[in-house]
């Protein structure tokens, strides 16, 4: 089940306090969280964020800059 969009309201990245960006699963990828700010990608369990550091994934500059053009290009904010 995907996040609505007041669950998405309350959340914020553990780390940076800021925003966080939903991909909801689409093509066979899997649901997660993104925040620009830290670089950090949250994944999402059975319809229940998985918001702890250490077990989140840093990703390089290059791969942000992909996640948020296809945030923009999903519409998502």
């Amino acid at each position: 089940m995907p996040l609505s969009a007041d669950q998405l309201e309350h959340l914020a990245c553990p780390e940076s306090r800021q925003p966080l960006l939903y991909f909801p699963a689409a093509d066979g990828a899997e649901e997660f969280l993104f925040c620009p700010a830290s670089l950090l990608k949250y994944r999402v369990e059975d319809g229940i964020p998985v918001l702890l550091i250490e077990e989140a994934e840093r990703v390089d500059q290059a791969e942000a800059d992909r996640l948020a053009a296809r945030a923009a290009e999903l519409g998502i904010s």
